[in-house]
């Protein structure tokens, strides 16, 4: 089958072309010409760039007319069809033989050589030399704006000005008052056979019917004209023997059929169809106005601005069942959004279905670069994961952004059909290209991204991830292709001789601008993101930017408690002329983790805390740390600064960041983590991780293992394991910071109401009282009063009343068990067991 078409999308490979009723093929490059594709084969054979060969973005641009032919049609697994098509005119023209051409004739014809005076044009017909004179081309070539000459491959739409020798030479011109002006007739002798789309003809209507209209032309001819393809300002005025100008659309040579147009713009030879202004696709229309319903095709729209659009069956309605014809009367009016726009028809293509109206994308350019954005799977591949956004909206996740670590088999996380969060990377609309990334740290990164060399201003903060780890230092990438280096000398505070194993490609890195040349796209970082900028930046930075780089982990300071929020304390560093606020979770205030809840319950604001120190910065605060045992490990340099200093069988002083079903996480200083699996956490059985640790808990961990590769670490807690050489010192030292740390919540305590706090400094576990039973409950637990209690409520479990028998205003001998100074609750035990066992 034959077709007019108009070039819609110019691709590396292929073009895309838009075709009559709202329908789309594509051409591939090994469809263009005889004369192409031989240099395309000797660019293969010889590996590199033959002399005339130039890419299809140099040769074409949308809009432009063109005559093809249906090669193929496929059907995919979604039920779409792809028209395959070829504008070689030795398929195109393949009807055409020597004896047939005439002077006046319109036909395609592809530039197969350049010569001195003018050009080879490769017109399709066996035995015939072509040949296209400058003089006929230099108009048309100075209109196209594309240089001086006509390249190879380039598609045109000639006239025969001359035939000479039986057909065997042509003279041939593009000039475009001669191409505009051309007619078909009957003296050029035109049959079924080698009728072409793209011929202008004069017709007589036959027939007129409310889907369109029949005509005759070149004396025995007929063809159909549909709804769509009838001159918008004369759709109604139309009646039989009338004359009229018409395009020949489509032939199909095997049924004889024959679909003409009649608006203006394809009566022209040469001409373009009219375009839609790129701030109209994806409008929503809030009120377009139904002109005609076709049951059997869809319904003709007029919108608000007064052009015609169409809107097929599937996209009036959201399934069948719900459609309803009654609502598609004329001068029935709708919300609707255009979602296409088809050039053969010079008709928008609109939908009204709700979904399609609130979609956040419906082509490539409504994606910016840094959106986040949903998709589906589609496929999963050596190269990374394909991902459909949108319907016509396909990303690619290169193999190294599936995960925020390299996953050597995805197919385990990922199935086909999974709804996964990306972010968009890079975004090319004109190439359909879109990279995205599943890195959970890049996704939910909150500093700003960097998508060009403009915005990286000395001092910025961002994220990026590695690309290459050398002798030299890591090269970074972020959005948009953008790049740059990471010297050796600013990879750490601490040298590193060998970032290659250190640092691995995709790992996602927190960076720091040193210096930026956008016009020679050069960009110096550091990871030394607590380092001062450099002489060049003499830029003032404010408290935040000072506070970033003023304090180094591991610096002592002494603060003064600004306010008590839920998960700790606000602080303010004292001997600090620029006030610097920093943060203490209350997890960071004691190694016992009960203890660090009674201090922040007996801390007041305006209260000073001694040696604390500086334990990492999140960006907001300088957080700090006031647990002595990490303190300790810090200033005796028992840490590790990065991954490449972690060695098998090193003990390190952390704490619990995580407690998951599988096992414990440990974050050391510096923000190196490891894993403590189940089986490794405790000398006893684990039935239930919760049941053995909690968040905040300070431990002391053994190296087991690391993976360099993946940057992991996994660690052994059982305290058979981490025991050091001189274990009893060890714990009389924590015991001994332990009584430190009550002593120091008394001494608080006191400030408060002084009977109240005079109880509860006096009583401590193990202390024997005489208490007065003041009540006793359904559960058979007791309630107790007496004067070392006042103020205070005083319990005793149905357990530990044992088998005394107890009633309300009788004395008893009790033994303090325990007391939770924030509620003021204190837990006896009348057990004579207990009782006789105090010394």
């Amino acid at each position: 089958m034959l077709l007019l078409g108009c070039i819609k999308e110019v691709n590396d490979y292929d073009l895309v072309i838009s075709l009559p009723n709202g329908l789309s093929g594509f051409v591939p490059i090994t469809q263009i010409s005889d004369a192409y594709s031989k240099l395309l084969s000797q660019q293969v054979a010889q590996g590199e760039l033959p002399e005339g060969l130039n890419s299809l973005l140099d040769i074409y641009s949308p809009g432009t007319l063109v005559r093809c032919i249906v090669t193929n049609v496929e059907k995919s697994d979604d039920g779409r069809r792809s028209i395959k098509l070829s504008i070689d005119p030795k398929k195109v023209n393949k009807g055409l033989n020597a004896s047939a051409l005439a002077t006046g004739m319109l036909l395609s014809g592809s530039v197969s050589s350049v010569e001195d005076h003018g050009y080879l044009i490769d017109i399709g017909v066996s035995g015939t030399h072509a040949f296209l004179p400058h003089e006929k081309a230099k108009n048309y070539i100075k209109a196209l704006k594309r240089g001086p000459d006509l390249k190879i491959g380039q598609n045109l739409t000639c006239v025969i000005m001359e035939v000479k020798n039986e057909g065997r030479v042509v003279r041939l011109s593009i000039d475009r008052s001669e191409v505009a002006a051309s007619l078909a007739t009957e003296k050029q002798n035109w049959a079924l056979s080698n009728l072409l789309p793209g011929l202008v003809v004069k017709a007589r209507v036959q027939k007129v019917t409310p889907f369109g209209m029949k005509l005759t032309f070149l004396s025995y001819f007929t063809g159909i004209v549909d709804f769509m393809h009838m001159d918008p300002e004369k759709s109604m005025n139309y009646s039989p023997d009338q004359v009229v100008k018409a395009c020949i659309l489509s032939v199909h040579p095997g049924s004889k059929a024959v679909r003409l147009t009649l608006r203006p713009a394809f009566l022209h030879p040469g001409g373009s169809p009219n375009q839609l202004s790129s701030d109209r696709m994806g409008a929503v229309v809030e009120e377009s106005t139904v002109k005609a319903f076709y049951k059997q095709f869809g319904a003709l729209f007029e919108l608000d601005d007064g052009t015609l659009a169409f809107a097929r069956l599937k996209h009036l309605s959201k399934n069948r069942k719900s459609f309803k014809p009654g609502a598609f009367k004329a001068g029935c009016k709708h919300k609707c959004r255009i979602i296409d726009y088809s050039l053969m028809d010079e008709m928008c293509i609109v939908s009204l279905k709700y979904q399609v109206i609130e979609a956040r994308f419906l082509q490539y350019q409504d994606i910016h670069t840094g959106d986040v954005v949903q998709g589906k799977v589609l496929s999963l591949k050596a190269i990374g994961m394909q991902v459909k956004v949108a319907d016509g909206i396909k990303g690619l996740v290169p193999s190294i952004h599936l995960s925020d670590v390299i996953l050597k088999q995805p197919e385990k996380k990922y199935n086909i059909g999974d709804e996964v969060k990306c972010r968009v990377l890079e975004c090319n609309p004109a190439g359909k290209k879109l990279i995205l990334t599943l890195k959970k740290s890049l996704i939910q990164s909150k500093f700003p991204i960097l998508t060009n060399y403009e915005d990286a201003k000395p001092g910025l903060i961002t994220h990026g991830f590695v690309v290459c780890a050398r002798e030299f230092g890591c090269i970074v990438k972020f959005y948009n292709d953008v790049k740059g280096l990471v010297p050796k000398n600013e990879l750490s505070t601490e040298p590193i001789s060998c970032p290659e194993k250190v640092f691995y490609e995709g790992q996602v890195v927190k960076v720091m601008v040193l210096k930026c040349e956008p016009q020679q796209e050069r960009l110096l970082l550091s990871f030394r993101l607590s380092s001062k900028s450099g002489p060049e930046d003499k830029r003032e930075c404010t408290s935040k930017e000072k506070q970033k780089v003023k304090y180094q982990i591991g610096e002592i300071v002494d603060v003064k408690v600004l306010k008590k929020k839920d998960n700790g304390l606000e602080v303010s560093i004292l001997e600090d002329e620029d006030n610097i606020v920093a943060w203490i979770p209350t997890q960071h205030l004691s190694d016992f983790v009960p203890t660090s809840k009674l201090l922040w319950h007996c801390l007041q604001e305006g209260d000073v805390l001694p040696r604390v120190m500086c334990l990492s910065d999140k960006g907001e605060h300088i957080i700090l740390s006031r647990k002595s045992a990490v303190i300790s490990a810090v200033q005796e340099e028992q840490v590790v600064r990065s991954f490449s200093e972690i060695q098998p069988g090193m003990l390190l002083t952390g704490y619990v960041r995580n407690v998951m079903p599988f096992g414990v996480f440990v974050e050391f200083p510096f923000g190196v983590t490891g894993l403590a699996p189940k089986v490794s956490m405790s000398d006893k059985f684990v039935t239930d991780t919760k049941d053995h640790f909690v968040v905040g808990q300070t431990v002391l961990a053994k190296v087991m293992s690391i993976d360099e590769e993946k940057q992991r670490v996994l660690l052994n807690l059982k305290v058979s394991e981490c025991s050091s050489g001189d274990s009893a010192a060890e714990s009389f030292a924590l015991l001994n910071q332990y009584f430190k740390e009550l002593k120091e919540i008394r001494d608080l305590l006191k400030r408060g109401e002084p009977s109240m706090a005079q109880g509860l400094c006096e009583l401590v576990p193990g202390k024997e009282l005489q208490l007065v039973v003041q009540d006793v409950r359904e559960d058979g637990s007791a309630l107790f009063s007496g004067s070392c209690v006042t103020g205070l409520t005083a319990t005793a479990t149905r357990y530990h009343v044992g088998d005394k028998n107890i009633v309300p205003g009788k004395k008893m001998k009790a033994l303090v068990l325990h007391v939770d100074a924030p509620t003021s609750e204190v837990s006896v035990s009348l057990r004579e067991e207990l009782l006789k066992q105090r010394p």
